[in-house]
């Protein structure tokens, strides 16, 4: 019977070629101590497609935009079932390429581009922090749509990553985002043509690598040209988000589960709680439907993305430490989906550590709620997070009642 395999390297790219000489079929999974997850896709010791790392939407787009640039992006929505899939990118491109809508040549560049992107990130964080790599071969995918050898993969990567680190950019990922600091003094410093087109895209909204296609350049060159200015602190590079996932609008007549969501009235804020304890759902349901909300129960991890696209809930409450999937990765994926992301995510915590804070924000959470769960912590993030105008409408329903 067929195991995951975990391993412990300090030197990922062993992993991977390990994987090769196997001639490997499944999934090598790549975890970095801050949580970054990068994951392969092998058939027969070739890597077809790979996911994950720190803007996967937004490299899909750039991509899709750089080598299929008929496809109106904008048209493009996932469904609930392919958001909750690791590898949606690699469903979205095969459905394209079903429809005839795109050629091979377009499909073998994105994932070429895919794979080469991610082993550079994989090479880079490997450098600063320990590595542990999992293989699952049950996790197969059954459309390979390149059949570039493993070899010529990691010699690519290799030399980008020699050239890069040669030009200085050793610490820096493709991955922050430019800003302009010191406008008047960074424009001084450069003729006024490249200002009047660089200024307006260093706005803190584009990754240097968005900057090198729109610049019809490649990222190490603007990386290169811009460090100068960043080492005088005229521009700034920040981490940013992902964009979120595009999803498709859900009938809102369809049948809600029956065994999920605890209903009074239609127009009442629908409160949804993501925790694997029974006991906390009990809790959770009381407070909420005895204030006149809607409550929504999901216990079940794997299924949480599409139930919480099926319903909509006005605010999320969601447990850290859940099997399967925890509280960090179910938040991340929440922020993903362009439908939630301004809806509050309240975590609940046994442990009020300043680091479980931290990372926590770093996924998308608004706030924290420490066990134990009581009615007056609950309905204070619930008041100070909802429209006050929705909060006093359902109170004021209470009181006509009573």
């Amino acid at each position: 019977m067929s195991h995951s395999q975990p391993n412990f390297y300090t030197d990922p790219i062993e992993e991977i070629k390990i994987c090769t000489q196997l001639k490997y079929t499944g999934k090598l999974e790549i975890k970095s101590q801050n949580k970054q997850k990068w994951s392969f896709y092998y058939r027969f010791g070739r890597i077809i497609w790979a996911t994950g790392g720190t803007h996967p939407h937004r490299r899909w787009r750039r991509l899709m935009t750089k080598y299929c640039p008929q496809i109106n992006l904008d048209r493009i929505k996932l469904t609930a079932e392919q958001v909750a899939l690791e590898y949606w990118d690699y469903k979205l491109l095969i459905n394209i390429y079903k429809r005839e809508e795109v050629e091979p040549r377009q499909v073998d560049a994105i994932a070429k581009n895919i794979v080469a992107e991610l082993l550079f990130e994989v090479i880079q964080q490997a450098n600063f922090s320990f590595i542990r790599c999992d293989r699952k071969p049950k996790v197969v995918l059954n459309v390979p749509i390149n059949f570039i050898s493993t070899k010529v993969f990691l010699t690519r990567m290799e030399r980008e990553w020699e050239d890069w680190s040669d030009a200085g950019l050793a610490s820096f990922s493709p991955n922050l985002s430019p800003m302009l600091r010191e406008q008047e003094l960074f424009k001084k410093e450069i003729n006024p043509e490249l200002y009047t087109n660089l200024a307006p895209l260093l706005n803190g909204q584009n990754t240097l690598q968005d900057l090198a296609l729109k610049l019809n350049s490649d990222v190490l060159k603007v990386a290169s040209d811009l460090i100068p200015f960043v080492l005088k602190e005229l521009i700034i590079l920040n981490k940013i988000s992902d964009l979120p996932l595009p999803t498709e609008a859900k009938n809102k007549e369809k049948k809600k589960p029956s065994n999920s969501i605890s209903s009074k009235k239609s127009k009442q804020p629908l409160i949804a709680c993501i925790d694997d304890s029974l006991q906390i759902c009990k809790t959770m349901e009381k407070i909420i439907t005895s204030n006149d909300m809607d409550f929504l129960k999901i216990q079940d991890t794997i299924q949480a993305l599409p139930i919480l696209i099926q319903h909509k809930p006005d605010m999320i409450f969601l447990d850290l430490m859940m099997p399967v999937v925890n509280g960090y990765e179910v938040c991340s994926q929440i922020r993903r989906v362009s439908e939630f992301a301004k809806t509050p995510v309240i975590i609940l915590t046994g442990s009020d550590g300043l680091f479980d804070r931290i990372r926590a924000k770093v996924v998308g959470s608004t706030d924290f709620i420490t066990k134990p769960i009581v009615t007056d912590k609950v309905m204070a993030v619930i008041r100070k997070y909802l429209p006050k105008s929705i909060v006093k409408s359902n109170s004021t329903n209470k009181m006509q009642k009573l």
